[in-house]
């Protein structure tokens, strides 16, 4: 089969793209080995959120008094919260796989994909025993968990960000290894459903490329929930026990019934077949690309976490929008762009652009505003006082270069700072913004007008 594109993985970035060329004319194969979705319908952004939403309600329910109302007897039936947590995601595959039953647009190959070389101007792959030709190949393959080189790791059972969607037992005590933005949000809601959970962290604090006073509020108030956080703990070996696994560490050891790795992610890049037409890849794995997403290959492109930079959905989202534009556009759009990420604790944490820490090391002068979300109306009105919006300003130019909002739905409220951002609009603009009171977002203008009083 001779192609135009080929798109090896049905990612956030690949399944849009195959749709959008084959609408202008192209032929187009989508090959991908699993499922359509990429990790974030399939165990990640989709069910994930149906989780955490289901371990809200139980906390709340739990602590409804604060708000003058009784409820007694919460139970969880954790077999039920999988069960709708899976019945989303079966949704969104099954109208991914409807979107190509017509055969109408791309091709879909359900096979592992591997490059072959290059002749005579067309790259070469296989397909599950399927020959094909391609002028140009995407690479949207994604990534898997990295594993750490911890003795007797390989022995024992283990929870991961792809296997957890498997459970169907609450675990009784879990033993998270890793202290970062995947290990929290787990965290938080196995808690809140009714699990005993340890967290191990190596580092020093927990969201460690967060400022230092948005990783203290998070440890504060998820030991507040119960968690036990244990900073700076080095992990000597795991084994399995009777009741589950121990981890040894130079903290002591730690039993659970469960053990989940969140430490990092690695590129699923090892077996494409790569080195077959020379294109070249970090010690990491991840593939080398420029601000348009090409390879050091003309005609290999990669999208998604394999290329490096931030690994969120709506960036491998906004990497299909380049590509579409670079393979059969104006070739104007690049990666040059705001991009935003939040962490879906409760409170949630918005960021986008530069921590303070960021930006002094960058050499700005910067103005610094902050608000408490105690000191915000409705917050306390609603009961969501834990928190704060900080930003931060150039004093030269008064541009915001980033903010962070760890307050009630804190991934929402930081959209206005984006819009600011990507608009190059000056922190005057939002001060002499109207804004509904009360809101969250009458707290992000009152951090903002907080810079300038204070300075």
């Amino acid at each position: 089969m001779d192609v135009d594109t080929a798109i090896i993985g049905g990612g956030q970035a690949g399944v849009p793209l195959s749709q959008a060329l084959a609408a202008k004319g192209q032929r187009v194969a989508l090959i991908e080995r699993v499922h359509l979705g990429g990790s974030c319908v399939n165990f990640g952004c989709t069910p994930s959120k149906a989780l955490i939403a289901s371990a809200g309600i139980a906390h709340h329910a739990r602590t409804a008094g604060q708000w003058g109302i009784g409820v007694s007897g919460v139970t969880v039936d954790f077999k039920a919260v999988m069960d709708r947590a899976r019945g989303l995601v079966a949704d969104a595959v099954r109208s991914l796989d409807a979107s190509f039953a017509d055969g109408s647009g791309p091709t879909l190959i359900r096979a592992h994909a591997r490059l072959d070389g290059m002749a005579e101007g067309w790259f070469r792959i296989e397909a599950g025993g399927q020959a094909l030709r391609a002028r140009n190949v995407v690479l949207d393959t994604g990534t898997r968990s990295q594993m750490p080189e911890i003795d007797g790791l390989g022995d024992v059972p283990l929870i991961t960000a792809e296997s957890w969607i498997d459970l169907d037992a609450l675990p009784e005590r879990l033993v998270m290894i890793g202290g970062s933005y995947l290990a929290l949000e787990f965290g938080q809601a196995f808690a809140r459903l009714g699990a005993e959970v340890v967290v191990l962290q190596g580092g020093d604090s927990l969201a460690e490329r967060e400022d230092p006073e948005v990783s203290e509020a998070i440890r504060f108030f998820l030991a507040e929930e119960g968690l036990d956080i244990r900073l700076g703990v080095r992990i000597g070996r795991v084994e399995r026990t009777g009741q589950g696994v121990r981890v040894h560490t130079d903290a002591g050891a730690f039993d659970g019934t469960h053990l989940f790795v969140a430490t990092g992610r690695r590129p699923n890049t090892d077996d494409l077949g790569l080195g077959t037409v020379g294109v070249e890849l970090t010690e990491r794995g991840i593939v080398e690309v420029d601000e348009r997403l090409s390879s050091s290959v003309p005609g290999i492109w990669a999208a998604g976490d394999i290329r490096g930079g931030p690994a969120f959905t709506h960036t491998a989202y906004a990497d299909f929008t380049v590509l579409q534009d670079q393979i059969a556009g104006s070739r104007t759009r690049t990666t040059k762009r705001v991009v935003p990420y939040a962490m879906f604790l409760e409170p949630e944490l918005g960021r986008v652009g530069m921590t303070e820490a960021d930006a002094r090391k960058a050499g700005h002068r910067v103005r610094i505003g902050a608000k408490d979300m105690t000191t915000s109306g409705k917050a306390r009105e609603v009961g969501q006082t834990t928190g704060f919006i900080k930003v931060v300003i150039d004093a030269d130019t008064d541009l915001i270069l980033g903010a962070a909002c760890l307050c009630h739905n804190g991934s929402e409220v930081v959209q206005s700072f984006i819009a600011l951002m990507n608009a190059g609009a000056t922190a005057q603009t939002m001060i002499d913004s109207v804004v509904i009171h009360p809101t969250i977002g009458e707290a992000a203008k009152n951090a903002v007008v907080a810079a300038y009083d204070g300075g």
